[in-house]
């Protein structure tokens, strides 16, 4: 069974919440804190504006706050990057595989930059209503301010495309490559998207359910509803767990982020977090570790690497290929080599 294993109250209302190496790191007025596995508080600094988005990846901290975009350093909360700002400022913000950033505007462009916060280039979207992720280095999803779907395809030659004309009301990020998904009836879906449609894409019984967020954990997908109760979620009919409701009789407010495959965090607006663990999932909770330990080391190591990194990143975006394939084997990135070796035979130099 799921359970609280401790609660925090942060001192102010919570704007943003996020999973960083097994913790978490929480908006709070204009403060950001980040907290450890064990609720300890690694460091709390205080920003000129309220952040309203808060994203985590390799060792880097992406801030959205009021017009600007700041990264921090997940070690102490140090300021990498000064910030960047544009008219109207940032929506959301996603974290790019193997390092970078995509930004939604408000005015309706998808804003690119590196690990480090340098802008790269613009792409037209149209308005967004929530980034979803990347199904790999290049393709990443969105959801339109109209509930359509989009991929986009970020290479030396940007495309994008609307993956079907269906209205979705809520959609969660891409979680394990799934999307869980409200139709406008009301009916929870599961999907594999694919850059051009879907692998798989299933309706998930449940009964009448308002979602607020969700999270896919070990056991499936877990949805915070507008009551406030945390809603576990299976396609099986014969789980016996796809009944089990967490959070009766309590408000978990409307925030909910997965923090490992066996830990998980809600928080009201009011500013109480809780941690939520299930030791059943040992096998997961051992995996979550590892995971969370080696984004720490990672962490450590960044700065090191980063600047090869960058080097690499900078030359795929502008188009030298060979360079980029070097520098990423380099690093022992061999998915990124393929990648672009296959790009190359198909004429991407």
């Amino acid at each position: 069974m799921w359970s609280i294993t401790w609660s925090w109250q942060a001192p102010n209302r919570i704007a943003a919440l996020t999973a960083a190496e097994g913790g978490m790191i929480v908006s709070s007025g204009l403060d950001l804190f980040m907290l450890e596995v064990d609720g300890a508080i690694r460091w709390r600094i205080e920003l000129p504006f309220k952040a309203h988005a808060v994203r985590v990846n390799n060792g880097v901290v992406a801030v959205l706050a009021a017009h600007g975009f700041y990264v921090l350093s997940t070690s102490d909360g140090t300021m990498l990057h000064e910030g960047r700002s544009t008219t109207g400022g940032f929506t959301d913000v996603s974290a790019r595989p193997g390092g970078g950033w995509i930004l939604s505007g408000r005015k309706g462009d998808l804003h690119l930059f590196s690990h480090e916060g340098r802008g790269l280039r613009r792409l037209e979207s149209g308005k967004v209503r929530r980034l979803l992720g990347w199904l790999d280095r290049e393709h990443m999803m969105w959801q339109a301010d109209d509930g359509r779907l989009w991929c986009a395809r970020l290479a030396h030659n940007d495309q994008k495309r609307c993956l079907e004309d269906r209205i979705w009301s809520w959609v969660t990020p891409l979680m394990q490559g799934r999307l869980l998904m409200q139709a406008s009836d009301g009916g929870i879906w599961e999907g594999v998207p694919h850059p051009f449609g879907w692998d798989a894409l299933e309706r998930v019984e449940h009964d009448s359910l308002e979602p607020m967020e969700g999270v896919r954990s070990a056991d499936g997908w877990w949805v915070l509803g507008i009551e406030g109760h945390l809603h576990h979620l299976s396609s099986s009919t014969e789980d016996s767990e796809a009944s089990q409701m967490l959070g009766q009789g309590m408000n978990l407010g409307d925030l909910l982020v997965g923090l490992t495959p066996d830990a998980m965090a809600t928080a009201t607006r009011d500013g109480l977090v809780r941690r939520w663990t299930a030791p059943h999932l040992a096998q997961a909770e051992r995996q979550g570790r590892y995971q969370a330990a080696a984004e720490a080391a990672l962490a450590k190591n960044w700065e090191e690497r980063r600047s090869l990194f960058a080097r690499a990143q900078t030359a795929e975006d502008e188009g030298r290929l060979s360079r980029a394939v070097e520098l990423y084997g380099a690093l022992g990135r061999t998915e990124d080599v393929r990648r672009l070796l296959k790009r190359q035979k198909e004429g991407g130099e």
